[in-house]
């Protein structure tokens, strides 16, 4: 083959690996979270460096759907359906109650959790090591700080006795509750547990929040 048949050969070898390329469908990956689309800045900007330190471009080669519930918990099954129903590759939740959402809708699609309550405790997981099925997860080890939080905030306001605090009994994060208690109670205090006056999951009136 003459050195030109050759380069011309070659030229159209590339474009046509380039065509094939850029029709290649994009992979898509699902994000579903209980809170509202401002709520985790920091982690969505972080999902979406990371799978660009690994080659996946948003917008180039993968797609993300994102889909929040603001609050209202009784929504995260349908938008983890419509997830599945669009064929997503994996679903990254970033709270316990999308996880559990997510895990009640499928059981083959691959599930990516952060979360700051102990998975097995919760019955997220079997366990930490190689969890069964279709569900894994970082755990960010938030949970066992009660007394530290109380404990702060005692040596912020030595003189308060009674310290409330808001629960919302629908998510799945309330097993901080007992810990809390026993925290105060080691520290001479009593815990006020607040269960109502929440309407929507991230939003507090400090109206509500009593400290004598």
């Amino acid at each position: 083959m003459r050195r030109r048949d050759f380069v011309a050969f070659l030229s159209g070898a590339t474009s046509w690996v380039a065509t094939a390329r850029a029709q290649e469908p994009r992979r898509v990956i699902g994000v579903l979270s209980s809170v509202t689309s401002n709520s985790y800045p920091g982690l969505d900007a972080g999902l979406t460096r990371g799978l660009e330190n690994t080659g996946f471009i948003e917008g180039k080669n993968i797609s993300i759907i994102r889909r929040w519930a603001d609050g209202r918990y009784n929504r995260l099954p349908s938008l983890a359906s419509e997830l599945v129903t669009r064929g997503v590759e994996v679903i990254v939740c970033y709270d316990a109650p999308a996880a559990f959402a997510a895990k009640a809708t499928s059981s083959t699609t691959p599930i990516v959790f952060t979360i700051g309550t102990d998975p097995v405790k919760i019955g997220l997981v079997d366990r930490f090591n190689r969890p069964a099925g279709n569900i894994t997860g970082v755990y960010n080890l938030l949970t066992g700080l009660a007394s530290k939080h109380l404990e702060l905030l005692h040596h912020l306001l030595p003189a308060a006795r009674t310290i409330a605090l808001f629960v919302n009994p629908n998510n799945p994060n309330h097993v901080y509750v007992p810990e809390a208690l026993a925290a105060a109670n080691a520290l001479g205090l009593h815990l006020e547990v607040l269960t109502q006056n929440i309407i929507r999951l991230g939003t507090m009136s400090l109206g509500h929040c009593r400290i004598a």
